[in-house]
């Protein structure tokens, strides 16, 4: 398979490549740094690990940098994994729009462009294709200070079920990952307390496995998950 997959080169991303790697696919990957971790995976797979820098941050500019001048027309798109996204960390009262702006622009904006023209690319090549988007708990379960960041992936999965009933009839789907608390660069910030607080409201009381979200999104693009569209599947040690 080819597989677009964005914010690629860290976390969870880098961790979603070197599966569909290990399992002989070709990655098309798309972040703003190319990092020593994703640099070390390229000198592994040099002939099906590529890489672009772009800014998603600018969601006009996506049908150019990545369709027209990277993941062109030539190469029939299989699968794409949204998972890049900012944090826009704060109390409600405290909400300033421009950051709000920014955040949507990533999170929102970006995978709606992004899906439309991999379903185009899928169209054109007649490929039943498969996107995932990579969303959060927060969505799902209140956590003081992300309300921002919450509403932002809860946009991403409405977007997610819709694009699964209205592409399904030519075999397109579209599902969300929903992973709990990880330990990954986007929860570094966070104190040892305060990720013990939120590791005690999962089954298992302990950190969502990096691994077992990138093996997940990596069945959903699979055959093996053919009849699967429109579901958010949850990977968040049982969070209640």
């Amino acid at each position: 398979m080819n597989i677009l997959v964005t914010g690629c080169s860290r976390g969870v991303g880098l961790e979603i490549c070197r599966v569909l790697l290990e399992q002989g696919h070709t990655v098309y990957g798309v972040a703003r740094n190319y990092t020593d971790d994703f640099k070390e995976l390229a000198m592994r797979y040099k002939d099906r690990l590529f890489f672009k820098s772009v800014d998603l941050s600018a969601p006009a500019e996506i049908h150019r940098q990545v369709f027209k001048e990277y993941v062109t027309n030539r190469i029939a798109l299989d699968g794409v994994v949204n998972n890049a996204a900012m944090a826009y960390d704060d109390i409600v009262t405290n909400l300033r729009l421009e950051k709000l702006e920014a955040m949507y622009a990533v999170n929102v904006f970006a995978p709606m462009m992004i899906t439309k023209y991999a379903i185009r690319n899928m169209l054109l090549h007649r490929k039943k294709g498969c996107i995932v988007h990579i969303s959060s708990i927060s969505a799902h379960t209140g956590y003081k200070g992300l309300a921002m960041y919450a509403s932002s992936k809860g946009a991403l999965e409405a977007f997610s079920k819709d694009t699964a009933r209205e592409w399904g009839e030519l075999g397109i789907r579209s599902n969300v990952v929903v992973p709990g608390f990880m330990e990954t660069e986007m929860s570094a910030s966070l104190t040892q307390e305060q990720k013990d607080r939120i590791y005690k409201r999962t089954s298992m009381k302990q950190a969502t496995s990096v691994r077992s979200v990138a093996e997940t999104t990596v069945f959903l693009l699979s055959e093996k998950a053919c009849s699967i569209t429109g579901q958010n599947i949850h990977i968040d040690n049982g969070t209640i």
